[in-house]
């Protein structure tokens, strides 16, 4: 297991063939990370078969012989770069150059000429992701760990395994927070939708289960896990540039597509945890469906696979109706909030074509403790 240690300073790979772009961003990181230059793609390559340290690799596009794209390729194959963020370095800004750098595993691009104040504030958010995923990967192993120091040490083993899963268990709760919140910090419109949004579907998930149909499905734990789970939904908005994601108004058809991939970059990032797991984890699996399918609408008309019904996870399904409920309730920049009650009705007429048939029947029996609930979190540019 790879040893990972928040309180180090982390390992920042420049790669770029210009000398006076290496220079510049040397001086902006190094007060802050250790950083490693790189004028080609091939000491990179050699850097990481070394085994050498690496939280974040910055990438420019436009070199000689391998090029950004290439090396982009040749990294996320590798298996010890598969939790490390790549960000591009570039002096293209279509569209389509990021579409392709993003599709070929990179998180984000920073555009060239370099802003200092842009570099440090992507460069932190990712260092901190990349570790956050990282934590989550290992906490199984740290779990085997300390339980095993603890065997040794105290005579009560039951009492060591017990004080050892609620550690770990209060750090995956606080990791997962500050792991949301990431996505949220980009997004300065959004205040405490993540807590907003987690306390709903609880609600939901509490009045569904009264049916019958549903009763199974929704034990105390599974609700838990799906409370639990519920900040991760956005956790993708972390990939979407900046130009897309604060933009002053509605986004172009073009720029829409590009959001919309956050939810395939939220369900990578977990699958990724997954992965590393010797056995399957229930939070990361509900955390996952949730990630990828809140966009997926009961008649099939959503977004990423277009699937409809109930072969739309269930939780993503109730995470629909929560995220929509929030939104619209919300002011953003496009518009103004909506009255809860005209947020009801908008929901009450999603039955069946937007959302969950069922579910909307849920909501509507607890749609009182909504309010209650986004009157208890509101946004703070909203209680002035």
């Amino acid at each position: 297991m790879k040893e990972l240690l928040i309180a180090d300073k982390a390992d920042v790979l420049v790669v770029d063939d210009q000398v006076e772009n290496l220079e510049l961003l040397i001086n902006l990181l190094s007060p802050h990370y250790n950083v490693h230059p790189f004028t080609d793609g091939h000491a990179l390559l050699r850097y990481v078969a070394a085994g050498r340290p690496n939280d974040l690799v910055l990438l420019d596009v436009v070199m000689p012989d391998l090029d950004g794209h290439q090396l982009c390729r040749q990294l996320t194959l590798l298996p010890e770069m598969q939790d490390v963020p790549i960000v591009f370095l570039t002096g293209l800004d279509s569209l389509e150059d990021e579409a392709q750098g993003l599709a070929m595993g990179a998180v984000d691009y920073i555009t060239k000429p370099f802003s200092p104040p842009i570099v440090l504030a992507r460069v932190a958010n990712h260092v901190t992701l990349g570790r956050a995923i990282r934590l989550i990967v290992n906490q199984n192993d740290l779990l085997d760990q300390r339980v095993a120091e603890r065997t040794a040490q105290l005579a009560q083993r039951n009492m060591a395994l017990q004080a050892a899963l609620k550690q770990v268990a209060q750090t995956r709760d606080v990791t997962i927070m500050a792991f949301s919140s990431l996505a949220e910090t980009r997004d300065n419109e959004t205040g405490r939708h993540l807590r907003r949004t987690q306390n709903y579907i609880r609600e939901l998930a509490l009045a569904l289960r009264l049916n019958a149909e549903y009763e199974a499905a929704l034990s105390d734990e599974t609700i838990e896990l799906i409370y639990k789970s519920a900040p991760l939904h956005d956790i993708g908005k972390v990939a979407i540039p900046d130009h897309i994601l604060l933009k002053n108004g509605r986004l172009e058809p073009e720029e829409f597509a590009i959001m919309k991939t956050h939810a395939e970059h939220g369900r990578r990032a977990i699958a990724m945890a997954e992965a590393n797991l010797e056995e399957s984890d229930s939070f990361l699996q509900l955390a996952r469906e949730i990630a990828y399918g809140h966009h997926e609408k009961w008649d099939g008309s959503g977004y990423p696979n277009g699937i409809s019904g109930v072969a739309i996870p269930l939780a993503a399904r109730m995470m629909a109706v929560a995220d929509v409920y929030d939104a619209l309730i919300s002011r953003r920049v496009y518009k103004s909030a909506m009255s809860h009650q005209v947020a009801v009705g908008i929901i009450t007429e999603g039955r069946g074509s937007h959302f969950d048939p069922a579910i909307v029947d849920a909501f509507l029996t607890v749609h009182q403790r909504f309010l209650e609930i986004s009157e208890a979190h509101r946004d703070a540019e909203s209680s002035e």
